[in-house]
């Protein structure tokens, strides 16, 4: 039986910096146990990525810093890794399926050349507004989610100005887009692109739960650095989003575990029918 679990790889790009992120993809991924395992990769700060033969499903997790900047090392090297996942899934049946998430997504966005990384204006921090395009309406990923849902946003940059001839002739789509500011005359950052059957990524944060996020807050620290960069009462607002339902509960209990499910039987229906 030990042999029939799919195994899971948790890219870890945080470069040792404390987060909640990765308890919060773990809480996830452990609710498919025990038709899964998983293991941890430490991409950014010992250089370490999975053998590709061993794993069948890819989470990148978001991180800190500058997506345009690496060290020469880790992304060079996770760049190959990308380009050795595609390789694979051009060459056989079975295929392997990656999530990417924040900065992993900014990195693939940059790698494919869909589009342009920029630094914000400003940080976004905070509950936000995701809404679905007309591709993202029908896309599995969002399976179960209202037009426009909310998920927790926390960037300093953005993915913006798509090249719409490659995102053709790579078969990409522009799943979501951050909320409408009418009041700003800034472009609206793309928020998820589905880059193949397989490959799919958020600028989003789908693994954060209210608890993880209420945890952030209560530090005196950032509670400070959040109230002088958003204000006392946006710093309300983000409580009582944080405690409704409908709101960052809904997406967390629904995104990643999509990916996993149509990862997971993807995975079983080709092995099945190979075994036949």
């Amino acid at each position: 039986m030990l042999n029939k679990i799919i195994k899971i790889a948790l890219l870890d790009m945080y470069n040792g910096e404390p987060n909640q992120g990765m308890r919060c993809i773990i809480d996830v991924v452990n609710r498919f146990s025990p038709v899964v395992s998983f293991e941890i990769f430490d991409v950014r700060g010992k250089c370490k990525l999975p053998d590709i033969s061993k794993f069948d499903i890819y989470i990148s997790t978001g991180g800190p810093g500058n997506p345009l900047i690496g060290d020469g090392n880790w992304d060079t090297q996770y760049y190959e890794f990308i380009d050795s996942l595609t390789k694979w899934n051009n060459e056989n049946e079975i295929k392997k399926h990656v999530l990417f998430i924040c900065h992993s997504f900014q990195m693939a966005c940059l790698h494919f050349g869909l589009a342009t990384v920029t630094k914000r204006n400003d940080t976004s921090f905070g509950v936000m507004t995701i809404h679905k395009t007309k591709e993202g309406i029908t896309d599995p990923l969002f399976e179960g989610l209202a037009d426009p849902f909310y998920a927790i946003d926390s960037r300093d940059y953005q993915v913006v100005q798509p090249k719409l001839s490659i995102f053709a002739k790579k078969g990409a789509k522009i799943i979501s887009l951050e909320k409408i500011r009418d009041h700003v005359q800034y472009e609206r950052a793309i928020m998820a692109v589905r880059f193949t059957d397989y490959f799919v990524g958020t600028q989003f944060h789908p693994e954060a739960d209210p608890i993880s996020f209420v945890s952030h807050m209560r530090n005196k620290d950032a509670k400070e650095k959040i109230k002088n960069m958003k204000g006392k009462k946006k710093f309300r607002n983000m409580l009582e989003d944080l405690m409704d339902d409908d709101k960052i509960y809904r997406t967390n209990e629904t995104l990643i575990p999509n990916f996993l499910r149509i990862a997971i039987n993807d995975l079983m229906k080709t092995k099945k029918m190979l075994s036949n």
